[in-house]
């Protein structure tokens, strides 16, 4: 909707160029130079979308199958799926084709063989990775080929194979074959689309798992499982790779990443801007506020912060550019605002689905406790925002620039409507997937009759091929994944491992202990010590073991090696899933491994660097949240035993309270700048205002008495000069 001159201005001239070159190579007119930017941005900081080209009929047939693939899910989960074996398969078959066709072995393949074809090379795609396609889509279906028993007679020799739940805990050589092709090709297929971090951990617990009689700590030695026995747990249903992880993606994920395509094809993400921008852009540093507030919105049907990032983020960041802010904390807002989604109702990255198959709870209990924590995120953002520029001196949007609402309303609002029927089936009972179903066909309905942004047959097919894109590194990954699912419950890793955690807080805890009981007002036992220590490991291993993965595999690995530990503690099953999901998607905005933001510093032309940082700041509140609702779960309104509304009024304004006085902290700015030893006094004691308890809310407000005093009496100092300069 912006000219090529109002870009320009706030682009950095190089990648304006680029930019500019690829538009007029492609006979783009100028008002598709956004689309243009956020897919480039995209695929350069989003290894899933990082393809390699094809040749002409290898790409034509790339994209019919794409739309087939699409259309398969988007039939089936209306009118109902094949039996578990079967779909799962379909799926995993689909995902292995096009991940070997459109992944190279290694990043920067050279495309120059693409011209031509050879013996061992077709469509740029060689051999090699013909024969993993060939290798894993018939380990995918075999499963199924041979699930009654096959006998079978050729060339006068007979084959028989009893049916599979006769070869269950027994596997015959040829399931042992098969098994370990379609592991070895998952294995590749997932380095290929994310790198190689994951393949080394699933490598590990494999390890763990068939050599456990050598491992040399003795709380994690076990006897050990050996070949057979393993592919048996891995490959057969309904453990490891077939089991609830891959129904869950193959019934439910893809079709609420389909969904938010088509979503925002049809103009859902235009009307989340334009009613962000009256809702907030009038006030004090109203265009970052745009930013947080929209991005919040696209949040909600938004599988993906990357994608988040820079579909809001090409309107908002050159924007705040324009009005003053500088590009690394332009860069910072967005990204952080925009890896709230992961953790927003009601989709959360589709780990909302999988914890709710894991808890055997109604998908409706997951959305209802994750509210409130996701609403104290984007509190956080929004505050941090304003001090800010309230320090910088920024303004909001001149009145003639904001939109009016009713306008807004009455050219957007039908592509509210996909998002109010999808919620409105999921709250009547009906499952995930018939939701989706229900989504997407009133998407299509609305985006063919909306005269205001009308949908074209090539915007959907161009929607299904992207969809399916976004899908595969999370199908490949989750499938794998399960093979860590399966370690874990085939040697009970998850309880040893939490025992560990626990054993040595203590041990840690009792050494702390016997110094701070000196100090005075402060009380605290052992046992209350040995549970924030195992907290706060818990939460750096998540950060560390989240770093670049999908939303979805990150929360199956965590929930299955971290949480057991929380679950020792005495932690409520519901908290302590969610609390690992928390500290998991921190670090898509904790530096180094940091791909929204680095997808942001793009669209800033800042340091990749300093945006991340000022991210990680920005999300501040996403860091202290899940330390809220562990001490006093009523944050999470289900949990019967623990909630009373005064608890849950008194956990959520003094969290509230408590963010907003982290913002000043950070900021650096309240009723006036504030020095560095008040900015460190104030974050004490906004931690200690989020922290449930009356004693510690007592102590926060001692904390803060000094510094709010100092901030009034610079701001009357500040008045008092402007007066007498005036």
């Amino acid at each position: 909707r912006k000219s090529w001159s109002d870009y320009e201005k706030n682009r950095c001239v190089e990648e304006m160029v680029i930019f500019k070159k690829l538009a007029e190579q492609n006979s783009l007119p100028p008002e598709q130079f956004v689309k243009c930017l956020c897919e480039q941005l995209e695929k350069k900081y989003d290894s899933g979308l990082q393809t390699r080209d094809t040749g002409k009929w290898l790409g034509k047939f790339v994209f019919l199958f794409s739309v087939f693939f699409a259309g398969y899910h988007y039939v089936t989960a209306g009118i109902g799926v094949p039996v578990d074996y079967w779909h799962m398969g379909f799926h995993m078959s689909g995902v292995i084709l096009l991940v070997f066709i459109s992944f190279p072995m290694m990043r920067g393949e050279d495309n120059k063989a693409l011209a031509q074809n050879t013996w061992w090379r077709y469509g740029n795609v060689p051999i090699w990775d013909w024969g993993f396609i060939i290798a894993g889509v018939a380990a995918s279906l075999y499963i199924g080929v041979t699930w009654y028993g096959v006998d079978i007679t050729f060339f006068g020799g007979r084959f028989q194979l009893a049916e599979q739940v006769m070869r269950q805990g027994n596997p015959a050589q040829i399931d042992v074959i098969f098994g370990t092709a379609l592991i070895i090709v998952l294995l590749e297929a997932v380095r290929r689309t994310l790198g190689i971090v994951v393949p080394i951990i699933i490598l590990v617990f494999t390890g763990y798992a068939v050599f456990g009689q050598y491992i040399p700590v003795q709380l994690l030695m076990h006897p050990g499982i050996n070949w057979h026995q393993y592919i048996n747990n891995m490959y057969f249903p309904a453990e490891g790779i077939y089991g609830v992880t891959l129904w869950i993606v193959s019934t439910v994920v893809f079709h609420f990443v389909l969904f938010g395509v088509l979503a925002q094809r049809m103009g859902l993400g235009q009307l989340f801007v334009d009613v962000a921008t009256v809702a907030a852009g009038r006030y004090t540093g109203g265009l970052a506020k745009v930013s947080v507030v929209s991005s919040a919105f696209f949040g909600t049907i938004s599988g993906s912060s990357i994608a988040n990032t820079v579909s809001t983020g090409s309107l908002t960041i050159p924007n705040m550019k324009k009005m003053g802010y500088p590009g690394h904390l332009a860069g910072g807002v967005e990204a952080a605002a925009s890896a709230g989604g992961q953790i927003t109702p009601p989709i959360m990255g589709a780990a909302a689905f999988i914890m709710a198959e894991f808890l055997e709870v109604p998908y409706t209990t997951i959305i209802l406790a994750a509210a409130m924590p996701a609403a104290m995120h984007y509190i956080g953002v929004l505050c941090i925002v304003h001090f800010q520029a309230k320090r910088l001196g920024l303004k909001g949007l001149p009145e003639e620039e904001i939109p009016k609402l009713l306008h807004v309303i009455k050219r957007g609002w039908p592509a509210s409507i996909p998002l109010v029927v999808l919620i409105y089936v999921l709250f009547s009972g009906f499952s995930p997937h018939m939701a989706a179903f229900w989504g997407i066909t009133s998407a299509l309905a609305v985006g063919f009759l909306n005269p205001m942004h009308r949908l074209s047959i090539a915007d959907v097919l161009d929607g299904c091929v992207l969809g399916v894109k976004y899908a595969l590194s999370v199908g490949a990954v989750v499938a794998a994944i399960g093979i860590v699912v399966g370690v874990v419950n085939s040697t009970g890793l998850g309880f040893r491992l939490g025992f560990m955690v626990t054993s040595g807080s203590l041990t840690l805890a009792e050494n702390i202990f016997s110094v701070i009981q000196y100090i005075p007002l402060v009380q605290i036992s052992v046992s209350e010590l040995t549970l924030f220590i195992s907290l706060v490991l818990i939460a750096l291993t998540c950060i560390l073991m989240g770093a670049g993965l999908p939303t979805t595999a990150l929360y199956i690995m965590l929930a299955t090696v971290a949480q057991p530990a929380l679950a020792d503690l005495g932690i409520p099953p519901l908290a302590s899933h969610l609390f690992v999901l928390y500290y998991g998607v921190i670090s898509e905005i904790t530096p180094p491994v940091c791909a929204s933001a680095y997808a942001a510093a793009g669209i800033a032309g800042s340091d990749p660097f300093k945006t991340g940082v000022a991210a990680f700041s920005f999300g501040i509140a996403k860091l202290m949240v899940p330390m809220v609702f562990v001490y006093s779960p009523a944050m999470l309104i289900v949990l019967d035993e623990y909630f009373t509304w005064g608890a849950f009024f008194e956990t959520t304004v003094t969290c509230a309270v408590g963010v907003t006085m982290m913002a000043t902290a950070i900021s650096g700015f309240m009723l006036a700048p504030m020095p560095t030893l008040l900015r460190w006094i104030m974050a004490l004691a906004a931690v200690l205002m989020v922290a449930p308890g009356i004693n510690t809310d007592l102590y926060a407000l001692i904390f803060a008495l000094p510094v709010l005093i100092q901030q009034v009496a610079a701001n009357k100092k500040t008045a008092q000069n402007s007066s007498d300069n005036g």
